[in-house]
């Protein structure tokens, strides 16, 4: 679909409700396109079960302790000298 910027600034919520059926709206200005309106893809929610990095580190032997882990490895960063 295709409107100009007049249409733009005067009929947006129904321009916006066209692109939220699914549609692109594609804005002229001058006869002249020069944007498009597309709806926005939902972002899909990983769980920990399909993401490969969950656990990366569960047979680290060096992730057994965390915070004794951490402390080492900022070690010389935070001294209080």
């Amino acid at each position: 679909m295709q409107a100009t910027a007049k249409d733009l600034r005067f009929h947006s919520k129904e321009l916006l409700n066209t692109v939220k059926r699914g549609e692109e709206v594609v804005i002229t200005y001058r006869g002249k396109p020069c944007a498009k309106l597309v709806p926005i893809e939902e972002e899909k929610k990983t769980s920990p079960e399909t993401n490969e990095l969950f656990g990366i580190w569960n047979d680290n032997a060096q992730a057994e302790n965390v915070e004794n882990y951490i402390r080492t490895v900022r070690k010389g960063r935070f001294n209080a000298n």
